[in-house]
């Protein structure tokens, strides 16, 4: 974590860092009733990593992630993801950058009802008019188990296999970071450790970024790192987490 400093750090080199925040600030409401969501938060989130960021609710762990992905702006500070500061772009850049640089996951599976799941795995590359990678779909498809399914329309899915659809979509393509907004939210304990596994084996193996908002213990163990948000600050940072030892912290914070 990087502590801030009268003087920002640089704009991240390609490679290295994929996302970075620099004295974000965001306030929601004004004079009574002004919340503090955000109140100066500088982060860096290395390439190849998993990041879990919990927090008791209302910490500003959403907001962070939120402002981190472009779908919210900040009242001040920067933002990057890799070498690029979304704060300097227009909604039309800042869209694309999204559509092409960034994945999703969030707790609702957000999935296109009438599209089949191939369909829905590789809609961002459709809208970008962009070629599928073939090799690296199939790939993508072998690791989330999904071959036997891809047919199918969402309803025509579990819960589990929805969301595996969505990670599927996440890293179809080759995204700088994905956020995962609780992505195991709505599932059962086998179908989340599921989605957990494969978004470790997305880091381990394919040198994919995660950044995981989550408030599960489980979840965060699978993380290389875990940040601990509060009042709108980085109050804690955990490396190798583990079930206990979240647990263990949580308890002393008071959550």
């Amino acid at each position: 974590m990087s502590v801030a400093t009268d003087i920002p750090p640089p704009p991240p080199t390609a490679g290295s860092i994929a996302a970075r925040a620099v004295g974000a600030r965001k306030v929601y409401g004004s004079g009574d009733t002004q919340v503090n969501a955000l109140d100066g938060v500088t982060v860096d989130f290395a390439s190849g990593q998993f990041t879990a960021i919990m927090g008791p609710s209302g910490s500003g762990k959403s907001t962070l992630m939120h402002c981190l992905a472009g779908l919210d702006t900040l009242t001040d500070g920067q933002v990057w993801i890799e070498g690029t500061d979304l704060t300097a772009l227009s909604e039309k850049d800042l869209t694309k950058l999204r559509r092409d640089r960034i994945g999703f996951v969030f707790q609702a599976f957000n999935l296109i009802p009438t599209l089949s799941a191939e369909e829905n795995i590789v809609l961002p590359l459709s809208l970008a008019g962009a070629d599928v990678d073939r090799a690296w779909f199939d790939q993508v498809v072998e690791t989330v188990g999904l071959r036997d399914r891809l047919s199918h329309r969402p309803s025509e899915l579990s819960g589990g296999q929805q969301q595996r659809v969505a990670v599927a979509r996440a890293l179809a393509s080759k995204p700088a970071v994905i956020f995962a907004d609780e992505p195991t939210g709505n599932l059962d304990s086998k179908s989340s450790a599921a989605i957990l596994q494969f978004m470790r084996d997305a880091v381990d193996h394919y040198d994919q970024t995660i950044v995981m908002v989550t408030h599960d213990p489980f979840s965060a163990s699978y993380a290389d790192r875990v940040l601990i948000l509060a009042d709108g600050n980085i109050v804690h940072e955990m490396a190798d987490p583990t079930v206990d030892s979240v647990v263990d912290f949580m308890k002393s914070f008071g959550e």
